[in-house]
């Protein structure tokens, strides 16, 4: 299984380019089966950030690496893809009407 997090989004501050939110997914393929997850993490003090690299340097692993020490749970959420797959693989849930198999 093949998992790939990405950055889709930064908010900032236009007054000093402080990331405020950042808008992330993380993806997961193995072979037919897909799954993904996005959301957000907020920053309580983005002017660490900016005090750590400028804006125009930031990166989007600076960005993951802050939204993992911020309290996204990375292997919490790759476990979650993993089982998303897993489900996919071996349904337990199917659905339809029982006159139209």
């Amino acid at each position: 299984m093949t998992i790939t997090w990405t950055i889709t989004q930064c908010d900032r501050l236009t007054s000093n380019n402080s990331i405020i939110t950042a808008h992330w997914s993380a993806s997961a393929v193995d072979g037919e089966f897909a799954a993904s997850i996005y959301s957000t993490c907020s920053f309580s003090k983005p002017e660490a950030n900016v005090d750590l690299k400028p804006y125009e340097e930031v990166t989007e692993q600076d960005v993951l690496g802050w939204c993992w020490a911020g309290g996204v749970h990375k292997e919490a959420t790759e476990a979650a893809l993993a089982q998303k797959i897993a489900l996919q693989k071996n349904p337990v849930i199917a659905t339809g009407t029982p006159w139209s198999v």
